[in-house]
């Protein structure tokens, strides 16, 4: 019974998560904390913090630990299958789609369109990150700017795009200069 109900409490995660890690807390607290009663509100911020830390997906992540601490490692694995099988099915059946009506103007057509809208939420999301980094969150403003971090950016961007360096040691370099300006 306990595997049924981890396995549809996160195959729910898995499927109305829309919009990374981040949208499936409140899932994830509303199915362990609130309805289930698995985890205290107290274990859940410690499940957060150690998703967070650890490699892969937040919503993976929580729903391993979730399943180890409630039926050991049979329940991490059937908590964790819930939370990726919504995905895997619904990329199969994209899948299919496109391979059988590629060859479609129509289908195309749309995928055609859409690569601009990825192109701007990717822009999107990076100008964010941006302006987060140089600002720190307060308005815009030439006195409020980070100049050391933005100093830093342009640095990562000229090694990344120029010297072509790997991505794992711009960051690291980056993480190291920062901890001795500040």
């Amino acid at each position: 019974m306990i595997y049924l109900q981890l396995l549809f409490s996160f195959m729910q995660v898995g499927l109305f998560s829309i919009g990374g890690g981040y949208a499936a807390i409140p899932l994830i607290q509303y199915q362990a904390v609130d309805l289930h009663g698995w985890l205290s509100m107290s274990e859940f911020t410690d499940l957060i913090t150690i998703a967070e830390m650890t490699p892969g997906p937040i919503a993976v992540n929580s729903a391993t630990f979730v399943g180890t601490r409630i039926a050991g490692v049979w329940g991490a694995v059937v908590a964790t299958m819930g939370c990726v099988l919504p995905s895997m099915l619904i990329v199969s059946v994209l899948a299919y789609v496109y391979y059988r009506f590629r060859q479609v103007s129509a289908l195309q057509n749309v995928l055609a369109s859409l690569r601009p809208v990825v192109v701007a939420l990717i822009a999107s999301a990076g100008l964010s990150i941006l302006m987060l980094v140089l600002w720190n969150g307060q308005p815009i403003s030439l006195s409020g700017v980070d100049y050391a971090s933005g100093a830093l950016f342009l640095v990562a961007f000229v090694l990344l795009r120029r010297f072509r360096l790997n991505p794992i040691l711009v960051m690291a370099l980056c993480g190291a200069a920062h901890l001795v300006i500040h």
